[in-house]
């Protein structure tokens, strides 16, 4: 922007990295709320291949874009699957497929 030329950064680092510690701890607290309210729910995930955690388990995504994590049976990246949501953490809704 021109008022990055015209402004001296006189905010030290030390306040910039409280900020966004800030910032990013509300989209955490904001993200474990809505994931919270999908616990019972039941979504459409495509399988995107194992998780990063565990090679026992496979994560997708729903029509929302929300990362699942579910147990590998017998799906292969590329299957829908229907997850019913059991449990969550900020950033990943946990749950298992519905034969």
């Amino acid at each position: 922007t021109t008022a990055q030329k015209k402004l001296e950064d006189d905010v030290p680092e030390k306040l910039k990295s409280a900020r966004l510690q800030e910032i990013i701890d509300l989209q955490q607290q904001l993200s474990h709320e809505s994931n919270k309210e999908d616990i019972g729910k039941t979504f459409e995930v495509l399988v995107e291949g194992s998780s990063k955690k565990s090679e026992d388990f496979l994560m997708g995504r729903n029509s929302q874009n929300k990362v699942l994590v579910f147990p590998k049976k017998n799906y292969t990246k590329g299957d829908y699957v229907q997850v019913t949501v059991s449990d969550c953490t900020p950033a990943t809704l946990i749950g298992s497929a519905i034969q």
